[in-house]
């Protein structure tokens, strides 16, 4: 029978580094104050003798949980059926492992789930939260803020205009929306649809104002609401099609949106680009290469949201003290979009 390996002790890395436990405790859990001889005979002893921390007494010591809630304000089929969600995750999740860090996904299904959120951030479970997809009447902001715990939103809270203290990371939703339209204007197509995202979604908002912003006199006909789906955009496409039966060209407001306007257009027997030009937006490579034709769309880096958000989070946890120049508060970001041209339009 073999012998049980007793895990490794903070007085036996002591003991192998030859310094006191609490010169140990201090650099395990991140302290100023060791030289750094010491600091590097420390790591040195942690490293031969593979100990692991514990946890729950380093968060006593430094009252961090490396571990960071994302708040994704969707039900569980939405996020996991749109990979505009996973790339954003993956973005959020390599950064929180650079930085040896846990990500605790929470998903809301409705109300009731609002507040269980909630709760579990007020309870001091997470270091800060990560919030995206939220909606205009959405109770989470309030709740979160209640929690007490620091927070970087995806996207523009339209709820946090002028409020100095919110942090969030957005795409250039209504240039890239303008550049849209306007590739559509230079293409010759003058009888331009939009289908829009849920309008209760301060990107769909954007991405609606830059329509308007090139199609000024575009009227009501000419703009239907979809909800960021296939199925979404197929129905707003028949719409479309009934209301203006002319219609030469759509901006779809997201790359969902506009694969399902494509498989309307394909039942309706309207050839793209000739008949219908159709450009979508977020450039999401498994959806924009697959259609057919592959769809010409505005690319916004989703992945490097994701990173930016945790990035802007993990900053302003970092402490600040000895050692540490004093650092100011983050501020929100906007990435700019670009343009990629394919075969719809």
């Amino acid at each position: 029978m073999s012998e049980v390996t007793s895990r490794p002790t903070l007085e036996a890395v002591a003991a192998r580094a030859g310094v006191s436990r609490a010169t140990v405790s201090r650099v395990v859990n991140g302290g100023e104050g060791v030289r750094e001889p010491l600091v590097e005979r420390v790591r040195r002893a942690v490293e031969e003798l593979g100990y692991v921390p514990n946890q729950a007494a380093r968060s006593l010591v430094t009252r961090r949980h490396d571990a960071v809630a994302v708040v994704i304000a969707e039900p569980e089929t939405r996020v996991f059926a749109d990979p505009f969600f996973a790339l954003q995750l993956r973005g959020i999740g390599k950064e929180l492992t650079a930085h040896d860090s846990q990500l605790v996904l929470l998903l809301t299904e409705g109300r009731d789930d609002h507040v269980r959120v909630g709760r579990y951030l007020a309870g001091g479970h997470v270091d800060g939260a990560l919030v995206f997809s939220l909606h205009l009447d959405d109770p989470l902001p309030g709740l979160i803020h209640g929690a007490g715990v620091p927070t970087v939103f995806g996207g523009r809270p339209g709820w946090g205009d002028g409020v100095p203290d919110v942090v969030y990371v957005d795409s250039d939703n209504r240039g890239g929306a303008r550049d849209a339209v306007r590739h559509l204007v230079g293409l010759g197509r003058t009888r331009i649809g939009h289908i829009t995202g849920p309008l209760d979604q301060t990107s769909a908002v954007d991405r609606f104002q830059g329509f308007r912003d090139v199609m000024v006199d575009a009227g009501p006909r000419m703009v239907v609401e979809g909800d960021f789906t296939p199925a979404g955009g197929e129905s707003a496409m028949r719409e479309l099609l009934d209301r203006c039966p002319d219609l030469d060209a759509v901006f779809a407001a997201n790359d969902l949106s506009a694969s399902g306007a494509l498989r309307a257009l394909r039942e309706r027997g309207r050839r793209v680009p000739d008949d219908v030009a159709v450009v979508g937006f977020d450039d999401m490579l498994p959806v924009a290469e697959q259609t057919d034709p592959p769809l010409t769309t505005i690319r916004q880096d989703i992945e490097e949201m994701g990173r930016l958000m945790a990035r802007l989070l993990l900053g302003g946890l970092e402490p600040r003290g000895a050692g540490r120049e004093a650092t100011s508060a983050p501020s929100s970001v906007v990435l700019p979009t670009t343009l990629v041209r394919r075969a719809s339009a």
